[in-house]
């Protein structure tokens, strides 16, 4: 399953800036990075009279804007989605999530920290991967200054080969991942890799989507 790392941070700590420097640092490497913010406003994408919220009063669950150089979409949900839904949804052909915010949520964080903004750290040590401070602080991770993108980079990549020991083999049934134990992952890996052509692009073969929607 993909890594997840969120970038958290009081409003105002520059969790935005660090996460533009720091996919501009990953890709430079060659990693593919998908990011997903989160937000206490609804209809953020959504306003009034443009097309897709025509389209939602219509009824659609679903929209999408194609462009020449981006995708947007956009889809009516009933509750927030947690970034590994967001993943599996449409993100699986990405190396490495990152988010903005999330503090409330499990994965690894990387605290973006200000004492005029407040004097308490938001990520519980367990959850805390890094800090980002230009002031000294009495933590048992490490921190890093805000200059220092390439010693973040390199723990994210660390972090990252550290987490996938093994090829990822994701099945989602119903919008919802399917726990499958290391066994029935090798043995499903195995069967696809079975009836796929071998010098699929030109034998590097990174990833497979395979799609199965049952007529009712």
């Amino acid at each position: 399953m993909h890594t997840i790392i969120s970038i958290v941070g009081k409003s105002g700590s520059g969790k935005t800036t660090l996460l533009e420097r720091l996919i501009t640092a990953l890709k430079e490497r060659g990693y593919k990075v998908g990011i997903v913010k989160h937000s206490h406003h609804g209809n953020d994408l959504d306003t009034a009279h443009k097309d897709t919220w025509r389209y939602t009063k219509a009824g659609s669950e679903f929209s999408a804007i194609n462009s020449l150089d981006h995708l947007a979409i956009y889809r009516r949900i009933d509750s927030y989605f947690d970034p590994r839904e967001v993943s599996d949804f449409v993100l699986w052909d990405y190396d490495i999530i990152l988010t903005e915010g999330f503090k409330g949520s499990p994965y690894p964080k990387i605290e973006v920290y200000n004492s005029k903004l407040g004097k308490d750290l938001l990520t519980p040590i367990d959850q805390l991967l890094a800090v980002v401070s230009e002031e000294p602080l009495d933590i048992a991770v490490p921190r890093f200054k805000r200059d220092d993108v390439t010693a973040i980079a390199d723990l994210i990549e660390t972090t990252m080969k550290e987490a996938n020991g093994r090829d990822d083999v994701n099945v989602i049934i119903n919008g919802k991942p399917l726990d499958l134990t290391d066994e029935e992952q090798e043995r499903l890996e195995q069967a696809l890799l079975a009836v796929l052509p071998e010098k699929e692009n030109n034998g590097s073969l990174k990833n497979v989507h395979i799609s199965l929607r049952r007529k009712a």
